[in-house]
C-alpha cells in the first residue's frame, strides 16, 4: 500500500477519493446509496460523508435524495468524475501490474483474482464481531 500511495499518479485525486470514484464506476447506473458505498470502504461513514462532500464540490459526484427513502443519500458519478477515474485508473493498473504482476505467473494472477472476488462476495455473509 505504501508503494501504491507513493506513486506519482495521485495529482488530481487521492487514493481514497479514487476508491470512491472506482466503486461508483462499477455500480449499476454509476450510483449507490451512501450506506452501500460505505460497505466497500475502509473508513467510518462520517469520514466518507466528508469525502463525498469534497468530491461533490469538485463536481466529481452528485448527491440526491432517493425517491423511495427521504432519509437516504444517493451518490452518483458525474461525467467529469468518470473521466478522472478512467485516466487515473489506467495509470493505477500499470502500477499494480508492476508491483503484483511481476511477482506472479499469469495462472497465479487469475487464481488471486478469483480468491479476492470470493472474499469480497463473502463479506456480506460474515457477521461483525461485537466490540
Amino acid at each position: 500500500m505504501r508503494r501504491l500511495q507513493a506513486d506519482d499518479i495521485w495529482h488530481e485525486v487521492s487514493m481514497r477519493e479514487y476508491d470512491v470514484l472506482f466503486t461508483l464506476s462499477r455500480a449499476p447506473g454509476r450510483e449507490l446509496r451512501l450506506r452501500d458505498l460505505n460497505e466497500g470502504m475502509l473508513m467510518a461513514q462520517s469520514s466518507l460523508s466528508r469525502l463525498v462532500d469534497r468530491l461533490e464540490v469538485r463536481r466529481l459526484v452528485t448527491r440526491a435524495v432517493p425517491s423511495d427513502d427521504a432519509r437516504g443519500t444517493l451518490v452518483r458519478l458525474t461525467e467529469e468524475g468518470a473521466r478522472l477515474q478512467r485516466e487515473t485508473g489506467l495509470a493505477h493498473v500499470r502500477t499494480i501490474a508492476e508491483y503484483v504482476g511481476l511477482g506472479l505467473e499469469p495462472a497465479e494472477l487469475e487464481e488471486l483474482t478469483a480468491l479476492l472476488d470470493r472474499l469480497r462476495a463473502a463479506q456480506a455473509r460474515i457477521a461483525d464481531r461485537p466490540r
